[in-house]
């Protein structure tokens, strides 16, 4: 099948098929499978010989016309190639000239069917992943082929993504410099100086656009995507929420970052958007009863507040104050402050958790005082208010608003277990770690909330209820009347019984407790687990995180992770060869002393085939360098007593 001509660098070149076009004319408007042959001998597939790259051959549908349908349709034939294109691309190599010729030809097709592409639902997730790859003038192209029809792809299903993708290839394009060279070629290849807007002056046009019809699109189920996007580009963080959503990057540090990132995401942007940027947000001012309770408008100056405090802190300040005024000038509830009625609202009270959570603490005490005290054990008891509550509690920073906060709550930490929102207790017990104050007051109450205070021969067994966030007669299943003496534990119930299944808040809850000034309760009851029971915590996707705060709290001594730790003796195969617990024990063989690694080595040694084989074990086994411990020994203590001095001399330079 013929191609057409391409240039790049003021060179015109004739491209040759690569196969990547469509097999035959189908008629526009049929849908076909998009599945077929694969593989490297497929009939038909067209695959080039081995050596340089081609590009793929346009589309045979018009692409080239300039002028888009107002109904714009994709066909079957156009869909493939683009998918073909996309593979092509994925498989080329990362640079060179070759690449550069194909992304600029395939940019272009994108550029000719941008719509079509955009509102189509698997064109739009090919188009997110060509976007990824594009250079700065391509992006820009592309984007002012939608920008007439920027209302119509804002609000649809498909290519709301696709305007969201172009936004986010901001922090990728911002960084790379200006390159003349394309700007020359693409003068050229028009055959005139056209003048082409920048991506900065695109994303501000963009901006004064959605500022004019602000509650439309914040309103809109897909426009409000738009304006979140649009909000965290402006203000130069992205949300780790929208790092996990985005799909469209192809930079390698993107690809490799864990979607679970807690910290947003910073990058350097034009002091344009961040004056844009507060035009936007006092949008927010104008309509701001319809911000609080409108569910999707809501969701963006939730965005909003975020980005604010941490590029505008004082412009944050304002909104918070906006919020706090209307709703408290709202009738008052029987109950007290009339915030309350909207702490148990669903849509007003997600709001109202990022509030708490970007106040200053001067702020946050004076809403305290205000609204909140006296109603804690209510709202720790509501299906809804709870959640605000939580969020006060994690905003807490200074002793003067936790001492008020805790002694108002503390009493009803067990009822507040029994209502089914642990939560609550987990974000009380990590405000008493972070202000590092009622530490001792806590940890009784919570050995009490879960009855192995008394007598002081259960309190043993507290690690095991608090990973399953189980009571003591519940855990061991005993059957005790109410108003009876609780009977003393039995150590070898406890060794008999293996570990329940560890849920994610009884993990913080560990993680939190291990971080406290005096950790030793918790300590002592991680020594009395037995090797098995300590395994499966390791092993556990939450319970796993309990001993890397074992191995990472300032307040365990090196005497007392040992000691912990011995447990492990006789389970390093099982530990290496399990998906969390290699990662434990990496993370112990990181911190171990060279005698230590020796008996880790010696153990795992002596199953090193089955380690080899393990799809977790081998990467320990490398990590070990177990092949040089089992044929040279002498090599591999001097390896790793390097590695000890380094370590060493490395702490010491940190300490000082």
């Amino acid at each position: 099948m013929p191609c057409g001509r391409g240039s790049f660098g003021g060179r015109t070149r004739t491209l040759v098929p690569m196969g990547l076009g469509p097999p035959s004319p189908h008629k526009a408007g049929r849908r076909f499978p998009a599945g077929g042959k694969r593989g490297r001998g497929a009939k038909g597939s067209g695959r080039p010989p081995p050596g340089r790259r081609q590009p793929p051959c346009p589309p045979p549908d018009g692409s080239s016309e300039s002028a888009i349908d107002a109904h714009p349709h994709l066909s079957s034939e156009a869909l493939g190639y683009f998918r073909r294109a996309l593979s092509a691309l994925k498989e080329a190599p990362e640079t060179g000239e070759e690449r550069e010729l194909m992304v600029h030809n395939v940019m272009k097709e994108v550029e000719a069917q941008a719509l079509a592409l955009a509102t189509n639902r698997t064109g739009s997730e090919i188009m997110q992943e060509l976007l990824g790859f594009s250079p700065p003038k391509p992006l820009c192209r592309v984007w002012a082929a939608l920008r007439s029809s920027l209302r119509f792809v804002a609000c649809h299903r498909c290519g709301v993504h696709v305007l969201q993708s172009a936004l986010l290839q901001l922090p990728r394009l911002l960084r790379s410099p200006s390159e003349k060279e394309e700007e020359d070629v693409e003068e050229e290849e028009n055959g005139k100086g056209s003048p082409l807007e920048t991506l900065e002056e695109l994303v501000l046009g963009l901006a004064s656009e959605v500022c004019d019809d602000f509650l439309f699109y914040c309103g809109d189920t897909h426009g409000s995507f738009v304006v979140r996007t649009l909000l965290q580009v402006l203000g130069g963080t992205l949300l780790e929420s929208e790092r996990a959503r985005h799909r469209g990057s192809q930079s390698p540090d993107s690809q490799k970052a864990p979607a679970r990132e807690c910290k947003p995401a910073d990058f350097e942007v034009p002091e344009t958007f961040l004056n844009r940027l507060q035009d936007l947000s006092s949008c927010f001012l104008k309509d701001i009863a319809v911000f609080i309770t409108d569910k999707i408008s809501s969701f963006c100056l939730q965005v909003a507040l975020q980005i604010l405090h941490r590029k505008r802190p004082q412009l944050c300040a304002h909104l918070c104050s906006a919020v706090i005024s209307y709703l408290s000038s709202r009738n008052s509830s029987a109950n007290g402050s009339p915030l309350l009625l909207f702490l148990r609202d669903q849509t007003s009270s997600r709001l109202l958790e990022q509030v708490l959570l970007v106040l200053e603490p001067r702020r946050l005490q004076s809403l305290f005082e205000d609204h909140f005290r006296g109603q804690l054990q209510a709202l720790a008891a509501h299906p809804i208010a709870n959640f605000p509550l939580q969020r006060l509690l994690d905003a807490i920073t200074t002793p003067e608003l936790l001492s008020p906060v805790f002694e108002e709550l503390s009493p009803a930490l067990e009822a507040v277990l029994a209502q089914g929102h642990p939560g609550v207790v987990i974000a009380l017990v990590g405000a008493c770690r972070r202000v590092g104050a009622h530490q001792a007051q806590v940890l009784q109450l919570l050995l009490e909330a879960f009855h192995c205070a008394e007598p002081s021969s259960r309190q043993v067994a507290c690690v095991p209820l608090f990973a399953t966030l189980m009571a003591y007669e519940v855990y061991y299943g005993l059957l005790e009347e109410d108003g009876a003496v609780p009977a003393e534990h039995q150590v070898d119930m406890a060794m008999a019984r293996a570990l329940g299944d560890v849920t994610v808040l009884g993990s913080l809850l560990l993680q939190h407790l291990l971080h406290f000034s005096s950790p030793g309760t918790i300590l002592q009851s991680l020594g009395a687990l037995t090797g098995p029971q300590l395994l499966t915590l390791a092993q556990s996707p939450a319970g796993s995180h309990v001993l890397d705060a074992i191995l990472t709290s300032p307040s365990v001594t090196r005497k007392q992770r040992r000691r912990v730790l011995k447990t492990l003796k006789g389970q390093y195969v099982a530990l290496a060869c399990s998906r969390h617990g290699s990662r434990v024990l990496d993370a112990i063989w990181s911190g171990a002393a060279l005698g230590a690694r020796k008996e880790i080595a010696a153990e795992l040694g002596e199953r090193n085939q089955e380690l080899i084989r393990d799809p977790f074990g081998h990467h320990v086994a490398r990590n070990v360098a177990l092949t040089t411990f089992l044929k040279r020994r002498e090599a591999w203590e001097q390896q790793q007593g390097a590695v000890a001095k380094r370590r060493r001399t490395l702490n010491s330079i940190l300490e000082d």
